[in-house]
């Protein structure tokens, strides 16, 4: 454990904090139909969203047709997912001929991504498409993240109206959650991120010659191994920042490539990954706010902030100490007894990060029931993960 490491922690705690009230502020205007300072732009656009699908924005919903819509809305994006997935090989926006998906990989992806589990036995760079990545499992990441957030609103609406079986209206509720907060929080947020690296376009897969060639053991399509001498190596790249701000700020988890937020085309500067664990807690500690104020009990509110800071705070004080001290069956093997490793654990995790930043992402994208990792979480020491994972809220 070092003083820069616990500083760091100890800032992003602090910008969480200071982050709260203005969001968690701003998600109450937004759901409760007050004005606030994107009105004059997306006003007109909500209005014409309404009139082209016919929605009555004025009429509120009982919470059995809230969740009606909410379903119906799910099952009709996760089968546009599936159809896409099983159809991307005659897509457009495909330059690397990935083929369709298998039946099973496309369903379970499919309902992965629809109910925010973001669960993925596939390597993202292999396996889809472009326009599977964006048309289907970023909109997937805004979806769900936006049901997500509006079931939150109904539950505060429940608490706070006592004398009615008016919970609002999920069509409306669901679309000033995309304009409002969703898509200005992600088109700030992918710039920021682009400027930092992480890559965006619609290019092919890039080959470049290896200035060492390495000889390696090759298995052929019929069980025969072989040894191949590689002299080339390719980069995949991709629309990435668009779909890793929605990723972080949905609390999503779902990663471009297989490697996650570990990998330097979505994660490439120690500003972009404290970056992207801001965005992780930003919505989950603004709803806190958002709780008290629609309420009308505060303090209501920043006690339920109040557990769930306590329980990061013990997730990650543990986990750092876990990490920076080391694997246990190392103990003596080095001159002072004492010390189980030098420098502690560092397996799995990247050099560019070090141990702190790396305990601080998977604590937090643990406590937020987020996906998206920054490294490898097989590698932590056992104290290491138990203490990370047994404080997820």
């Amino acid at each position: 454990m070092t003083q820069n490491g616990w500083f760091q922690i100890g800032l992003y705690f602090l910008i969480v904090v200071l982050i709260t009230k203005p969001i968690g502020v701003f998600m109450s205007r937004v759901f409760s139909g007050e004005k606030t300072l994107l009105d004059p732009l997306l006003r007109p656009i909500e209005k014409l969203i309404y009139r082209v699908t016919g929605i009555d924005d004025k009429y509120e919903m009982r919470w059995t047709e809230y969740a009606i819509a909410m379903l119906l809305f799910s099952a009709a994006s996760m089968t546009l997912l599936y159809l896409i997935e099983r159809t991307q090989k005659w897509l457009p926006f495909n330059p690397q001929k990935l083929s369709n998906l298998e039946p099973g990989l496309a369903f379970g992806t499919a309902a992965s991504f629809t109910t925010n589990t973001n669960w993925q036995a596939y390597s993202g760079e292999t396996t889809m498409s472009y326009l599977t990545q964006m048309a289907g499992l970023a909109y997937h990441n805004f979806a769900s993240a936006s049901v997500g957030i509006v079931l939150a609103i109904v539950v505060i609406r429940g608490i706070a109206r006592r004398e009615t079986d008016k919970l609002g209206n999920f069509w409306v509720d669901t679309t000033r959650c995309l304009l409002w907060i969703l898509l200005p929080v992600c088109l700030v947020g992918s710039l920021i991120l682009v400027s930092q690296g992480v890559v965006q376009n619609l290019k092919p897969y890039t080959l470049v010659e290896l200035i060492q060639p390495y000889s390696a053991q090759v298995a052929g399509p019929d069980g025969r191994t072989t040894t191949q001498t590689i002299t080339q190596q390719v980069i995949a790249q991709g629309p990435v920042a668009s779909q890793e701000v929605i990723k972080e700020f949905g609390t999503n988890g779902g990663g471009f490539f297989n490697a996650n937020s570990a990998h330097p085309f979505e994660n490439p500067t120690p500003v972009s990954n404290f970056f992207e664990m801001v965005l992780i807690l930003a919505i989950p500690s603004g709803l806190t706010y958002t709780l008290g104020r629609m309420t009308g009990s505060q303090r209501h509110g920043w006690a339920v902030w109040a557990a769930m800071a306590f329980l990061f705070l013990a997730g990650v004080t543990t986990a750092y100490w876990a990490e920076a001290r080391g694997n246990p069956l190392f103990a003596g093997v080095n001159q002072n007894s004492t010390a189980f490793q030098s420098g502690g654990n560092t397996e799995g995790k990247e050099v560019r990060f070090g141990t702190a930043n790396s305990v601080l992402f998977a604590t937090v994208t643990t406590d937020a029931s987020c996906g998206a990792v920054n490294g490898m979480h097989d590698s932590y020491t056992p104290l290491g993960e138990w203490s990370r994972s047994s404080t997820s809220c």
